[in-house]
């Protein structure tokens, strides 16, 4: 069954209410809530079931830029993880809310790609603004899962 417009608008705002998740867990359970609660946003949001997702980072560099695996992944939401010593933890940051800019959308059939804004606010209204592009493939199941996650901070000339 082809992507629709209306499963790429859910899947950005599942992802975005996924972020605030971590963030809420972390504050009440520590990192134990917070990778708990990220594990699980990786394994319903993601592709990593169906092979390597092309995972980059906004706050990511050098030979860690790339995040092909789920643990690279998870690590980057929440750090603390010995292989990826300068994660911080992005999903921890204190995120209380999520939301996205269309540029343009790209359907064909169970392959759809997203390209926009996302801008984040966290709990003391600091906003971080990001230029982001994410690749869906639906799945066997038909779930909507994110093959590709693009993210840098957008160009200061």
């Amino acid at each position: 069954m082809p992507i629709s417009e209306n499963e790429l608008d859910q899947a950005r705002v599942a992802w975005g209410d996924a972020l605030i998740a971590i963030a809420k867990a972390y504050e009440a359970d520590g990192i134990d809530g917070a990778r708990g609660v990220a594990e699980g946003v990786l394994d319903a949001a993601y592709g990593y079931n169906l092979g390597p997702v092309l995972f980059k980072p906004t706050l990511a560099s050098g030979e860690k830029t790339f995040r092909p695996t789920r643990k690279g992944a998870l690590s980057y939401f929440v750090g603390h993880d010995e292989d990826f010593p300068l994660d911080g933890g992005f999903g921890i940051k204190g995120w209380r809310e999520v939301t996205s800019e269309t540029s343009a959308t790209f359907i064909e059939g169970d392959v759809a790609m997203w390209m926009g804004w996302v801008t984040m606010t966290d709990k003391d209204g600091n906003v971080t603004k990001v230029d982001k592009s994410w690749g869906y493939k639906k799945d066997a199941e038909g779930t909507l899962r994110i093959v590709q996650h693009h993210s840098s901070l957008p160009y200061q000339p």
